[in-house]
């Protein structure tokens, strides 16, 4: 139900003044300004004139900390009115994992597998996301090919981490309002902001999250909101499609910022040479065959997958190095069990790659 009324718009007008008044006199939105006029946007309570503006106003101007700051905010605010349940309800969350990509080029999301795997190691993990606008396989479907599923509801949600460890919770049932927002690039063309929001939503209230970015700019933005959030530790990376998922072929720098250490840099090595850069297969029946062990699986899938388990773990241990964190996350992969609950066996397949020859 709308709660548009004059009283609303005429205090959200001021916003869309604020930002748009011309050179020399608009300015950001502050954290607590920007709060306050997306709590307005997400109740429905603003003209969509007005919504329309303020987006591309948003997005023209560029993405500020204070302001990303104070409409996270307001989408967290909005949780316990818009989600299928409160965020508590799920009970606890150990790393939180966005998944918003929409990169053309991609393939199959070999860092579910990731994920996956870890939450059988222990690590309550809640993915969430849409994959809307990719151009490679949806999160929902690489589920459906090892026989598992999106959970809709917050009930769904915590049954699915106490049974597994793992739920994925897609955007269009976490938050409805946020979902039409992040629709709404099918009308401008362009990303908004809100795709920013929805990657530091945290709705699981984990202070742990690894994250991937498509444009190297958004890094200290993302680092900058969770140091204002007070957040625990973040881990981002520019990864294929704006997923947080390891390049296997290529050093990949991961910027972390921890509350009580503030922000580091790490430089990851490749974990395949260059020449090692196929076409692997992407496909359903692929992506399952790769997490039950069947097959001979490209060694440049695994140690993508493989290399990805370490940055989650770089983000939910600051005592751990790189190179202890690849260790730890090959015996996490060979360790895991197949949708059938049975163990994978480690055969020549998935023996995990990581001699000197492999850093060239």
């Amino acid at each position: 139900m709308s709660g548009r009324g004059d009283e609303a718009e005429a205090r959200f007008a001021g916003y869309v003044a604020t930002l748009g008044r011309g050179p020399g006199r608009s300015r950001a939105l502050t954290r607590e300004e920007a709060r306050d006029a997306f709590g307005l946007v997400l109740a429905d309570a603003v003209h969509p004139a007005q919504l329309g503006a303020f987006m591309m106003l948003l997005r023209y101007r560029g993405e500020d900390p204070e302001e990303i700051t104070g409409l996270v905010e307001a989408a967290r605010d909005s949780l316990g009115r818009d989600a299928a349940g409160p965020a508590a309800a799920i009970g606890p969350v150990a790393l939180d994992w966005p998944s918003y990509g929409a990169g053309r080029t991609r393939g199959a999301p070999w860092f579910l597998l990731s994920a996956l795997a870890l939450a059988q190691a222990g690590t309550r993990v809640l993915m969430h996301g849409t994959n809307e606008f990719t151009g490679g396989m949806p999160v929902a479907d690489g589920l459906a090919a090892i026989g598992s599923a999106p959970s809709a509801g917050a009930a769904a949600v915590g049954r699915s981490l106490d049974e597994t460890g793992f739920a994925y919770w897609p955007a269009a049932s976490l938050s409805p309002a946020l979902d039409r927002l992040l629709g709404m690039r099918r009308l401008f063309g362009l990303r908004s902001p809100v795709n920013t929001v929805a990657r530091l939503l945290d709705p699981g209230s984990a202070g742990v999250s690894v994250d991937g970015v498509f444009h190297p700019p958004y890094i200290a933005l993302h680092l900058g909101v969770a140091e204002r959030l007070g957040r625990r530790s973040l881990l981002v990376i520019k990864g294929g499609g704006g997923e947080a998922e390891r390049p296997a072929t290529k050093p990949t720098a991961a910027h972390l910022w921890r509350r009580e250490r503030g922000r580091a840099e790490l430089l990851l090595p490749a974990l395949a040479p260059a020449a090692e850069r196929v076409a692997v297969p992407d496909t359903p029946a692929s992506f399952a065959a790769v997490w039950r062990g069947e097959g001979a699986a490209p060694p440049v899938v695994l140690q993508t997958v493989v290399g990805t388990i370490a940055l989650a773990l770089l983000a939910l241990d600051e005592a751990l190095d790189p190179a202890a964190a690849d260790r730890r996350a090959q015996e996490i992969w060979q360790a895991r069990r197949s949708d059938r609950g049975e163990p994978v066996p480690p055969g020549p397949a998935t023996q995990f790659r990581n001699d000197a020859a492999f850093q060239a």
